[in-house]
């Protein structure tokens, strides 16, 4: 024995099969979420989240859609829409991030088969933030022409307004003495908007976009460069600018509400507002108008969402913040209604005409129909100012989420590479955008922001939303889905959530991209109709973003071994990697199934990546079984 404890025992050795490549190479650097970094901030996530889905659309489409289809009575869909389609997608998306801590092409771990779908939401998001920046561009001109002691745009008499411009004075001086035939005029803030800001009297139609405006170009710049510099440092620099965009838009809301009540007429716009016409609840358009308005506000599909809980500690309660943010944002909603229809019918009383021949929707009424009404009132200028600011930190948080998606996608499909280099690489993006986007800055500009807006995030949107639907419920499980969030959250979702993920929302989504379908109507710009060429390229843009998803099954499917359709089920499955990025965090039939540790699960991993006994894969498959089957018996 004495002889025997002097013999060098060889040492047990780690089949190489088993190491993973963190450890191979110290230069490489882990997956885990550290390395994408967190919120540093116990309300960072609940404001971007506030900030992403409270944008321009509150403020210029909600209103003129509450009063067109049926005032207060329009509130009833509004808020079923957001039960049955917002409240549960908004959740899934959340659920799916903060489960995986992955952006929203790495997410699709979940289903490879259909990691089109996360192409798909690159692309439409690419596009948005193209044209949505433009809006902002925009939205500085005006900040900047209200630095003045008379608004640029309150009376006739400049060198772009033509003989047809009549002022507001002129119209209310008429009206005491005898009526003014306004069908013929246009007031000076729309001459401003077309014939100075936009210059579109240079411009035959979308083919002709004539020179570039350099002082849009100029604003372009500057809010590409604002929006570079607060995600620079992504989600921990991003995550403190929203403490200030998120919430001053409030403050000066509330402004604007007190400064719009006060004034005289300012009932006539709320009644004409808030009115409710229940007939209207008969008609089937009201409905889609209500949950359009739900889809579109709260920014479900556009990866935003799912790109902000991926920075989320494992057990954060989204839960909870998901009924704070899609309630908070419907209340938003409403009152915005009511600063801009206060404001409103205190100008249809100005001069003289029904409040529905005032209102507008869309940039008609951030741009022409608000500032005329706020050189009506005294201290124009500052009002116009305090208007136009809410505007730029409405629009920039959401910008914010658009870039920050894009970037995290990329950057987690190429961790060891880009994660190190992600300041110079969303300087890379944000340039790019922005030279795509000078096309926007010509005189004939605006045509191209129409064509983006109507087909860039139509129904290719909602192919996405619907897919994603069916993937998490149908393709990996509702139970599954469910026993994930139950690990996550300590509770499972109730038979509200299930019944909407499994029937109403994929139902509801369904019936809304039919209706865009059968109600297709060719993009115009007040009395410009686009021609057959740019109508197909806008459709074009609509179906490449659906085309990703076939596109991607298609790779998915080569990358794998057997029959076609061995191919097709084997794609589908959830990669062996799939589930919580934290060690700890794997419980269940996620426990060591993470890269480099000792179970049939890595190594099959590792099998597919260097190669090996492929009998190995049979063991991994068998034992992911067996825990499947255990856990459902225990439910």
């Amino acid at each position: 024995l004495a002889a025997l404890s002097h013999l060098s025992l060889p040492q047990p050795v780690t089949p190489e099969l088993l190491v993973s490549p963190s450890s191979q190479d110290g230069d490489l650097g882990s997956e885990c979420p550290e390395d994408r970094g967190n919120w540093t901030g116990r309300l960072d996530f609940l404001l971007s989240c506030i900030g992403y889905c409270v944008g321009l659309g509150n403020v210029w489409r909600f209103p003129y859609r509450a009063y067109t289809n049926g005032g207060g009575a329009f509130l009833v869909p509004y808020f079923i829409m957001l039960a049955i389609c917002g409240i549960p997608i908004f959740f899934m998306e959340l659920s799916l991030g903060q489960f995986s801590s992955l952006g929203p092409l790495a997410v699709w771990k979940i289903s490879p088969l259909f990691k089109g779908v996360g192409m798909s939401t690159i692309l439409i998001v690419s596009l948005v933030a193209i044209y949505y920046n433009m809006i902002i561009a925009y939205v500085l001109f005006y900040l900047f022409a209200s630095l003045t002691s008379d608004l640029p745009w309150q009376h006739c008499g400049n060198w772009w307004n033509t003989d047809l411009c009549l002022d507001h004075h002129v119209i209310k001086a008429g009206n005491a003495t005898f009526p003014i035939n306004l069908t013929n005029t246009v007031s000076p803030s729309e001459e401003y908007w077309s014939r100075y800001v936009l210059h579109i009297q240079g411009s035959s139609g979308i083919g002709d976009p004539g020179r570039i405006r350099w002082n849009l170009c100029l604003c372009l710049l500057l809010s590409w460069t604002i929006v570079y510099l607060c995600i620079l440092k992504g989600v921990k620099s991003s995550g403190k600018v929203v403490y200030f965009t998120a919430t001053f838009p409030y403050l000066i809301l509330v402004m604007l509400l007190i400064r719009g009540v006060t004034l005289e007429g300012a009932w006539k716009g709320i009644q004409f507002y808030l009115t409710p016409q229940f007939d209207h609840l008969l008609s089937s358009k009201v409905w889609i108008e209500a949950a359009l308005q739900i889809f579109y506000s709260l920014g479900v599909g556009f990866g935003g969402l799912l790109t902000f809980a991926s920075y989320n500690t494992f057990h954060q309660n989204i839960y909870r913040d998901t009924f704070i943010v899609t309630l908070g944002n419907a209340i938003t909603s409403i009152l915005a209604g009511f600063a801009i229809f206060s404001v409103l019918g205190y100008m249809s009383q100005e001069l003289g005409v029904p409040v529905n021949q005032v209102a507008k929707a869309g940039p008609g009424l951030a741009f022409v129909v608000y500032p005329q009404a706020m050189t009506m009132l005294p201290l124009s200028p500052f009002w116009s100012f305090l208007f136009f600011f809410m505007l730029l930190t409405l629009g920039l948080d959401s910008q914010f989420a658009f870039m920050e998606t894009i970037v995290t996608a990329v950057t987690d499909e190429f961790p060891y590479y880009l994660r190190p280099k992600k300041a110079s690489f969303s300087a890379v993006i944000c340039i790019a955008l922005f030279l795509m986007g000078l096309i926007l800055t010509t005189e004939g500009g605006m045509y191209w922001l129409v064509l983006l807006d109507d087909y860039s995030a139509g129904f290719g949107l909602m192919v996405v939303v619907i897919t994603t639907c069916l993937v998490v419920t149908r393709v990996y499980g509702i139970k599954r889905f469910c026993r994930d969030i139950h690990m996550m959250l300590g509770f499972k979702p109730g038979p509200y959530f299930r019944a909407c993920w499994m029937i109403l929302s994929p139902a509801t989504m369904m019936a809304l991209l039919v209706y865009n379908i059968v109600k297709y109507q060719p993009s115009e710009y007040g009395s410009y109709r686009f021609p057959t060429w740019a109508e197909v390229l806008g459709i074009l843009m609509g179906v490449l973003s659906c085309l990703m998803i076939p596109v991607g099954m298609v790779m998915a499917v080569l990358r794998e071994e057997g029959t076609l359709w061995e191919r097709v089920q084997q794609a589908s499955r959830p990669t062996m990697d799939w589930g919580p990025s934290l060690e700890e965090n794997r419980t269940g039939m996620y426990v060591a199934s993470l890269a480099g540790s000792q179970s049939p699960k890595p190594l099959m991993v590792h099998m597919r990546k260097y190669g090996g006994i492929t009998s190995y894969e049979n063991t991994a498959i068998e034992v992911d079984r067996e825990m499947e089957e255990e856990e459902e018996s225990m439910m």
